[in-house]
């Protein structure tokens, strides 16, 4: 999928002076607030880390990533954006802003292609400011990466991120993505899955029925449980059901539905680096399309997920131990939180046997493997 040709047919940048390894000392990474969008970031955040590697790096990202980012080394140190009750509030962000500017950054990369992150990288005094030129912020940049015109195409946002990458001069980043855990979630989620009485025996298989995108990705608790169900009968499963902000009746629900029992993780709640930690131990995750599905993938994780309104190309990448599972619908992918005809048959259509059979062939394959 990745290849010179495609870089050098991509990247357009409207500055050509070079970036100077020597003298880019200092850089500002602006992340994506979305947890899947950060994930699928990680391969240019690796690139930027390599080529630049002498310099000192600051991640700003919103609050709720936070624990996504831990663990690794491709940051030197990180800012948070305001809190969202805060989003608005003007002392906040000039805080921030005195805060970036105080740190004399050579460079701010723009992941995001929001305004609001090229004012901050305007007021961060950047020498060099870098990032698509859209959403009329053209002039807040130095170095403006044109964006591509496909029309309403679906393309990758790997991709979209590796053109940013490359216009720093990084080799194509391609789509291999990857996180880290810390030795405190490792602990805390052997400890959690000991209490449950899982720690041994049977597959470890993670559910993450929820999706913060809107109700028009979620499938019916019953069918998870049914799934479920047949997991534990057929491999011995231990199941967990996590869940995020406001989902929590949807996975007690799961549970509840289960006759072989599923554990939720509710007292305290996982934290999201105790979530990378239990997906990363997890032999298999079944999902809907969210924030958790990158995370298997980055640590290796086989992974089914559940299409219905997105457009799989947008989070398309080479990864070969996910299946994904959707049907054909006259109406979709219509890319709405909400069914606007309000039937979710995108949804709906996704029968228990076909999710069954999926995890089954991950989970056999797996199996095999180790007895091998």
């Amino acid at each position: 999928m990745w290849t010179a040709t495609v870089a050098v047919e991509f990247i357009a940048v409207m500055r050509m002076e070079p970036f100077d390894l020597e003298r880019t000392e200092r850089i500002l990474v602006v992340l994506p607030t979305w947890v899947g969008d950060c994930v699928m970031a990680t391969p240019t955040l690796r690139a930027i880390r390599r080529r630049f590697s002498t310099a000192r790096i600051t991640f700003l990202m919103a609050p709720n990533v936070d624990g996504l980012m831990a663990g690794g080394d491709w940051m030197d140190e990180v800012e948070h954006w305001p809190a969202r009750g805060d989003r608005n509030d003007v002392g906040a962000n000039w805080r921030l802003a005195r805060r970036l500017r105080g740190a004399s950054f050579d460079l701010a990369v723009l992941l995001p292609n929001s305004f609001r992150a090229g004012m901050m990288a305007l007021l961060s005094g950047a020498r060099r400011r870098l990032g698509y030129a859209r959403d009329g912020r053209s002039v807040l940049l130095t170095d403006r990466v044109a964006t591509v015109d496909r029309g309403i195409e679906p393309h990758p946002i790997c991709e979209h991120y590796g053109r940013i990458a490359a216009a720093l001069g990084c080799p194509f980043p391609g789509d291999t993505l990857q996180l880290f855990t810390t030795p405190d979630c490792d602990a805390s989620v052997e400890r959690r899955l000991r209490f449950a009485g899982m720690d041994g025996g049977g597959p470890l298989v993670v559910i993450s029925p929820g999706a913060s995108f809107g109700a028009s990705k979620l499938w019916m608790p019953e069918r998870f449980a049914a799934v479920a169900d047949r997991l534990v009968e057929s491999y011995g499963a231990s199941v967990v059901i996590t869940f995020g902000p406001g989902e929590k009746e949807l996975a007690s629900s799961i549970a509840d539905q289960m006759e072989s029992g599923g554990e939720v993780f509710d007292d305290p709640p996982l934290s999201l680096g105790e979530l990378k930690s239990l997906i990363r131990r997890a032999q298999l995750l079944m999902v809907t399309d969210s924030g958790p599905r990158h995370i298997a993938k980055a640590f290796g994780v086989p992974v089914v997920t559940l299409f219905g309104p997105t457009h799989q190309a947008w989070t398309d990448t080479d990864y070969a131990d996910e299946r994904k599972l959707s049907i054909q619908v006259d109406c979709g992918p219509c890319q709405q939180k909400v069914c606007p005809l309000g039937h979710r048959k995108c949804m709906d259509g996704i029968t228990t046997d076909m999710v069954t059979e999926a995890c089954g062939e991950l989970l056999g394959s797996r199996t095999a493997a180790a007895v091998r």
